[in-house]
């Protein structure tokens, strides 16, 4: 049984309803699912888990939340190589490429980004599907 950390910051409560979600398929699949507010999470928590789900709407141009969640992960980020790793989050403007940004930075520092979900303002059906599809992943 895996236990799955799913690590979010949200503004307006979207990205918030896509980590609940994830949590729903993990526990679904059969793991255990701990939501945290990134102000919450340090680097010494990464070990305390088998996989790890991170979620961040996209703020100001297509940046990161710079107060809470990016310092967050500036620091966590680090500590990821060798687990299992989901990128999530929403997004009201643009077309997403926020999270593209996300994906190469975390490849780059070595993380295996084992997919990720964004969804254009509150989770839709389409991206709620998604969110339990990948909480089943960080699970398995």
């Amino acid at each position: 049984m895996s236990k799955v950390a799913i690590v979010y910051w949200s503004g307006t409560g979207n990205t918030e309803a896509m980590a609940d979600l994830i949590a729903q398929g993990v526990r679904a699949a059969g793991g255990t699912a701990d939501l945290v507010h990134a102000a919450d999470f340090t680097a010494e928590r990464v070990e305390d888990y088998d996989a790890l789900a991170f979620g961040c709407p996209a703020m100001g141009d297509e940046e990161l939340e710079d107060m809470e969640f990016l310092p967050m992960y500036d620091q966590v980020e680090p500590h990821l190589a060798g687990h299992k790793v989901v990128l999530f989050g929403s997004y009201e403007w643009n077309d997403g490429e926020w999270m593209e940004l996300w994906e190469k930075r975390a490849e780059e520092a070595g993380v295996d980004v084992a997919d990720s979900v964004i969804a254009y303002d509150y989770p839709d059906d389409e991206a709620s599907a998604e969110c339990l599809r990948v909480g089943n992943l960080l699970a398995g």
